[in-house]
């Protein structure tokens, strides 16, 4: 069922499927809640699953001209106070990763487990934000052109080509956003602060589901941090580049439905 609510004079869309314990999921940059709809049709069987569009993605308005990580896990806040949840899984799929994170720092008590899809716990380096800064730029000028060439680096480059409907349908989507939206979340990411910190402290399970093809963000840089929680679980995918809910569904999905059963029986 699709619903939405008020967040500071902006409609903040969501959807809720099935029934049972909460699982949150939450998509990356440039995506929507669409991009879950293959789990969902599985983990609706034994969960209420709560697909969020993040402010400026999907059919959500845009709040502010930097989206930063506090703003947007008071969006997912406000989402599970509206559904009458107590205690969830939350998983982020790269940008909803930190906005998962930045959740999980301020609510603790509300989670029974963390999924880092293609994500981490580190602000960005001085060259990244630079890269953020010069992308915001680029946006401004030629928003189209940027999510044509943004969108199939994501993926393993070895097996780009198979993926090209997904890849078409991606671009479509993103291509509904406002450069405004796109800059804010840019600007977000660009600003966030880092979360290690939270993961050397919390007691909370974390599930990392690393691609070794993944450009974005290495490999071995994730498997440092995945050592760091006192509960640790790793999916390390070969063959697998930014965007494992599409190059490797069928792993993933079992990964993320087996631990989020586990955090609950737990």
């Amino acid at each position: 069922m699709k619903k939405s609510l008020q967040f500071q004079q902006q409609s903040i869309s969501y959807q809720v499927s099935g029934s049972g314990p909460a699982l949150i999921l939450l998509h990356g940059f440039l995506e929507s809640k669409m991009i879950w709809d293959k789990f969902t049709q599985t983990l609706q069987d034994e969960f209420s699953v709560i697909a969020i569009d993040i402010p400026g993605h999907g059919e959500s308005g845009v709040i502010s001209d930097n989206h930063s990580m506090k703003l947007m896990s008071q969006v997912v806040k406000e989402v599970l106070v509206a559904e009458n949840i107590s205690q969830a899984v939350i998983a982020g799929h790269s940008m909803g990763g930190y906005v998962a994170l930045q959740f999980a720092a301020d609510n603790e008590n509300l989670l029974k487990g963390l999924v880092l899809f293609h994500s981490h716990a580190h602000e960005d380096t001085d060259e990244t934000k630079e890269n953020r800064r010069r992308t915001i730029n680029i946006v401004k000028q030629n928003k189209g052109g940027f999510i044509r060439q943004f969108i199939p680096d994501l993926f393993d480059q070895r097996h780009v080509a198979e993926y090209s409907a997904d890849i078409e349908k991606l671009q479509q989507q993103a291509a509904l956003m406002s450069p405004e939206a796109i800059i804010a979340a840019l600007a977000g990411m660009r600003d966030r602060e880092s979360q290690l910190q939270y993961l050397l402290l919390s007691e909370i399970p974390v599930l990392f589901i690393i691609g070794k093809q993944d450009s974005r963000m290495p490999y071995n840089q994730l498997m440092a941090q995945a050592v760091i929680p006192s509960h640790s679980e790793v999916m390390l995918l070969e063959d697998v580049g930014h965007m494992g809910y599409i190059e490797a569904t069928g792993k993933t999905l079992q990964a993320l439905r087996h631990f989020a059963l586990k955090c609950y029986e737990a």
